[in-house]
Parts: C-alpha cells; structure tokens; sequence
C-alpha cells in the first residue's frame, strides 16, 4: 500500500503540473492534428476509401508516436528545475514509484490526444470501421502504454546527455518497432476487416506481451538510471 501511495504521489504532482501549464498536451495536440491534417490533404479519403483505411493505422500511430516524444522530454525536464531531481534521488520512496508515476502520467496526456484526434481522424479520412471497432479499445491502451513506458524510460536516460531532444527518438524508434507493427497491423486489420479474429488477437497479444516485458525491464532499472552520474 506504502508503494502504491507514493505512485499516486507522483502521478497527482504530474497532473498538477500540466493542468497549471498544459504545455504536453498542447504541443502533443498541435503535431498530432497537424500530422492528420496534412495526411488527410495529401489523400483523397473520398475517392480512394480503401487505400485510406489501409494506411489510416500507419499515419494515427506515426502521428502519436512523434507526438509523444515532446511530451516524454519536457516530463523530465522540469525535474531539472530547482534541483528537484537531486531532491527525488535522496527521498526514502522507491525509484520506481517516479517512474510509474511519470509513466502513467503521460499515458493521460496521450489518451487525452486520443481522445481529441479521434473524431477529427475520422472526419478527414472519411472512416467506417469494417472490423470490430470495441478491439480497438484494447489495441490503442496497450499501443500508448507501449510508446510510454519505453519514452519515459529512454528520456529519463538521456536527461543529463547534452542533445537530449535528439538522443530519445534515435533510442526510442528502434526499440518500439515490434509494438509498433503489431499497433498499425492490428488497428489496420479492424479498419479494413482483412485479418480474421484469431490474427487480430495475436497482435494484441504479442502487444500485451512487448508491455509486460518492457515494463518490467524499466522497473528494473530504473534506478540505476536515476542515480547515475
């Protein structure tokens, strides 16, 4: 119970944070609606209906992807402010417990985006989903979850590096590409309907899979992360 108390501490401190400020899930907002927009001029989602949701997948998962990545980065940017990193490496709470908390914390922000870019993603390519859309509900929290906990991790890593803006993308992309291609593989089978329940199950499977292993590699070590010099 003590280690669960000192998550939601941090989780309640990052909401509190980005409610005064917003400053994530602006930025996040403005390149994820910009991505689909110049997608959706690019495209004649009109004329070419399944072309469109063939790649609809690609361009929303690409789109969250870049978009997060500014998120992750400024997280951990202001535990830089007021030495308050220095304060959390000597406070008598489990390392990981900032991580889980910084981590679901910044799941919010992205399920927020989501949230918001759904609708608008649906207008501009024109959609109708083909497959069952309630699987969705599971492949974008497990897709975000797998985007999150592996940026969390890599920013946190790279904070002290001097071009740590550079160093998360070019650690994170690599890294993410098996969550990555279950994410468009699965979200593109429901739109189109071309993958079969068992298919789309064992992409979310091997999804639920890439999260637990990651997860617990992050937990892990974390805190050799968060105390090196």
């Amino acid at each position: 119970m003590n280690y669960l108390r000192h998550v939601l501490d941090h989780l309640r401190k990052d909401l509190r944070l980005e409610w005064r400020s917003r400053d994530s899930i602006n930025g996040m907002l403005f390149f994820a609606l910009l991505v689909v927009v110049v997608f959706g001029l690019a495209f004649d989602p009109t004329g070419y209906p399944t072309t469109t949701r063939q790649i609809a997948g690609g361009i929303l998962w690409v789109a969250l992807l870049f978009a997060s990545i500014t998120a992750l980065n400024l997280s951990w940017t202001r535990e830089l402010r007021n030495q308050v990193l220095e304060a959390q490496r000597m406070a008598p709470s489990p390392a990981s417990s900032l991580f889980l908390g910084k981590a679901l914390a910044n799941m919010l922000f992205v399920l927020v985006v989501e949230a918001v870019l759904a609708p608008i993603f649906i207008i501009f390519f024109n959609l109708h989903v083909l497959g069952n859309a309630w699987l969705l509900a599971l492949i974008l929290p497990l897709g975000t979850w797998a985007l999150v906990v592996n940026g969390t991790f890599f920013a946190a890593l790279g904070l002290r590096a001097r071009n740590r803006e550079l160093l998360l993308p070019l650690l994170l992309l690599p890294i993410s590409l098996p969550a990555l291609l279950a994410m468009v593989q699965g979200t593109t089978g429901i739109l189109t309907a071309d993958l079969d329940a068992i298919q789309i199950n064992t992409w979310i499977e091997q999804l639920a899979g890439y999260d637990i292993i990651f997860t617990t590699i992050c937990i892990l070590l974390f805190e050799t992360v968060l105390n090196a010099e």
